[in-house]
């Protein structure tokens, strides 16, 4: 067996289970017996008669000895970086080892492994402070531990621990050999910088395995609001960085497919079909979904991918999604809410099919206001409470999310539905020139999304422009054949009726029966 890193630890079976530094973990022959096992399964589930067979080769011993040294291990290891435990009980059967594992290259000959691990991982370096006076330290630092702790929210990667990634305070770093070190795929850095009144943070995110920049902002405020300067760069890079890290995923899976944990692969394969609008890409993604939950039929990630293919289905083109879409989502949104274990996305997921296809509201708003608590800088639960409170709440609130979203990450896929919502406000108030505004900005990032047409055509309308009207309804036409106003209407939630009568109106006037 070679040697293999997970996390902050490397296990030599020759020598032991050290730190990322080097320094020797104490852990007994048994449990490193057990925990040798457990990594060489690589993620899969390893019967308790298989450990203690292992562990106790030719004896007979009660199971609760390995219930003990179970313990222990867990103790000794700690939690993951996402809070969650490394050694994981697999009912009926025994323990599977959930870690990123990467073989130990000798520094001489190494080159960074290319492996895809089963969750992205990311270490937040502590920020040089670049002000020439040490007693800037403490805001540099709390800047750090902010920035890990909102990191530390988002479910779709897993952020090394403070007292991991503050080992390289004070050092120059090359950030591959962090990589390495604490078996991370990326690393943020940054520093701070102070002139007169006004600090200056830069922030940056890179790829571990190959050095390079995937994104970098500079940040500028007044010392004498620190605090509250503190708070903006943390929401801030925290907002920015989680899609920077998955479209680095998207990337990352194309060139190493072969390699990849293959519920991961197929679940990434089928993250950007989300956005394309089209049947033939949703019944695709769709198959692959189903190929992911028959080998991990409760994962809430997929889970959620899928829930939302079946909501842009029956909302978007107006279609329905099998015989009972209600009795179908509720069944899936019952199963993915139970597994979610506080992933906002997966919950904002969840909500959307409540308000838009289940049409319980109540809950549907319940399940957003619990996602936004959970993580109030992903910027995919901030729109989706914008959208609930479009049809469910008040629009001013709507409008406050749409323009928080516009606002933190405008580089997001999530923004071209803010631009469409806030179109949808004006619609609903009647500010027909400024509907058609906002809708314009949203068509110019996705020309074929229906939602959107619905207002440039009922606008329009509503105008007396109806040769724009027209030009636009062919366009929904071509992408959601079939489309009627009964059938958009069937698909949109209901408890305020008031919210798309100037939208159905307006499609009545273009033509649309």
């Amino acid at each position: 067996m070679s040697n293999i890193r997970f996390g902050q630890f490397v296990l030599d079976p020759a020598i032991g289970l050290a730190d990322a530094s080097g320094k020797p973990v104490p852990i007994n022959q048994r449990g490193q017996a057990i925990l040798e096992t457990l990594l060489a399964a690589q993620g899969k589930a390893v019967s308790k008669s298989e450990l203690m067979d292992r562990v106790w080769p030719g004896q007979i011993v009660e199971e609760g000895n390995l219930t003990v040294q179970i313990a222990a291990l867990r103790k000794l290891l700690g939690e993951r970086p996402d809070s969650s435990e490394w050694i994981i009980t697999v009912p009926r059967v025994g323990y599977r080892m959930v870690a990123a594992q990467v073989p130990t290259i000798p520094a001489a000959t190494a080159k960074v492994a290319a492996s895809l691990p089963e969750q992205p991982t990311l270490a937040v370096l502590p920020f040089q402070n670049l002000s020439g006076d040490p007693g800037q330290d403490y805001f540099a630092d709390g800047v750090v531990e902010d920035i890990i702790t909102a990191l530390s929210r988002f479910k779709s990667f897993a952020v090394i621990a403070r007292n991991s990634s503050f080992t390289y305070k004070g050092r120059a770093v090359d950030v591959r050999q962090v990589a390495e070190e604490l078996g991370v795929c990326y690393i943020l850095e940054g520093s701070v910088r102070k002139s007169g009144d006004t600090l200056r943070i830069a922030a940056q995110l890179v790829d571990g395995t190959t050095s390079s920049h995937l994104w970098a902002q500079n940040f500028d405020g007044s010392l004498s609001n620190v605090f509250d300067f503190q708070d903006s760069i943390t929401a801030a890079v925290a907002t920015i960085v989680e899609p920077q890290i998955q479209a680095a995923e998207l990337e990352r899976s194309k060139r190493e497919r072969p390699g990849s944990t293959e519920v991961y692969d197929l679940y990434l394969q089928a993250l950007p079909k989300i956005f394309t609008k089209t049947t033939a890409d949703y019944v695709e993604t769709l198959a692959l979904l189903d190929r992911a939950l028959a080998l991990e039929p409760n994962n809430a990630a997929v889970l959620s991918v899928k829930i939302s293919i079946l909501v842009s289905l029956n909302v978007m083109y107006a279609e329905p999604i099998g015989p009972d879409d209600r009795l179908r989502c509720l069944e899936l949104v019952r199963r993915c809410l139970q597994y979610a274990a506080g992933d906002s996305t997966a919950m904002a997921r969840c909500s959307a099919a409540l308000i838009h296809v289940v049409k319980d509201y109540d809950w549907g708003m319940a399940v957003i206001g619990s996602a936004l608590d959970i993580n109030p800088n992903n910027i995919f639960v901030v729109g989706t409470a914008g959208i609930a409170n479009l049809h469910c709440g008040d629009l001013d609130e709507a409008l406050s999310h749409f323009q928080r979203a516009l606002t933190l990450s405008p580089r997001d896929p999530v923004v071209y539905w803010a631009l469409t919502a806030i179109a949808h406000v004006h619609m609903i108030r009647g500010n027909y020139i400024e509907a058609l505004s906002w809708a314009a900005r949203s068509k110019a990032l996705n020309p074929v999304d229906p939602c959107n047409l619905w207002m440039l055509i009922a606008a329009n309308a509503h105008l007396g422009r109806m040769a724009e009207a027209h030009h636009h309804l062919a366009e929904l036409k071509r992408v959601a054949p079939g489309v009627t106003v009964k059938r958009i209407w069937a698909g949109q939630p209901q408890k305020y009726t008031d919210r798309c009568a100037n939208i159905l109106e307006g499609l009545r006037l273009a033509g649309l029966e």
